[in-house]
């Protein structure tokens, strides 16, 4: 399943770019992401814990960079990982171009998502709804962590001061299913309008 989202952020391209050099302060700004060991040569181990309605997934998995295009601004990772009571398995291959947008940055993101087991039996609307949550909520941690780092935080500091106030999977799950909810009111429910 492909995904495409994108969003900005107010800082200027290489200053995104250079908080993107950061892997693991980038992963820290995704809600229930987590990196655990850094295995060298641009991979990582970690888990994602994720809440779709009454199912909990908590993965484990790797994350490889794969491509790092200075030039281009341009990075992908894949990640692969199983749900740690054998539930499911999820890889996906996420790619991210930056782009000058006035005087911030333009992130436009691809997700290649492949899920089996419990994840998968929700459809394509309730995932991508899932999806643009987690986006939405990573480019406000990102925009946030850029700026505290702009004004002399150190990265442990900031990963102090966020711990307590992450986002809950299960908030993310009920505002995918109000998404959701609100998109069959509006196809079921919008006023008659006659053809002309």
């Amino acid at each position: 399943m492909i995904i495409t989202s994108d969003f900005e952020v107010a800082q200027p391209v290489d200053t995104v770019w250079r908080f993107f050099d950061d892997i693991p302060q980038v992963a820290s700004c995704l809600p229930g992401a987590e990196l655990t060991k850094d295995l060298g040569d641009n991979k990582y181990e970690g888990r994602v814990a994720i809440r779709m309605g009454p199912v909990r997934l908590q993965f484990t998995g790797t994350a490889d960079i794969t491509e790092r295009d200075e030039a281009a601004k341009r990075i992908v990772v894949h990640a692969a990982g199983a749900d740690e009571k054998g539930r499911g398995q999820a890889a996906m291959v996420v790619g991210a171009t930056l782009s000058a947008k006035g005087r911030g940055t333009k992130v436009a993101v691809t997700q290649d998502l492949q899920l089996s087991g419990a994840a998968a039996q929700y459809g394509r609307g309730m995932i991508s709804d899932f999806s643009a949550i987690l986006i939405r909520d990573f480019s406000a941690t990102m925009q946030d962590r850029i700026e505290r780092l702009e004004r002399g935080e150190t990265a442990e500091q900031i990963a102090a001061a966020g711990a307590g106030s992450s986002v809950r999977g299960f908030t993310i799950a009920v505002r995918a299913a109000r998404m959701a909810l609100m998109r069959v009111f509006a196809r079921f429910f919008l006023p008659y309008q006659p053809a002309s």
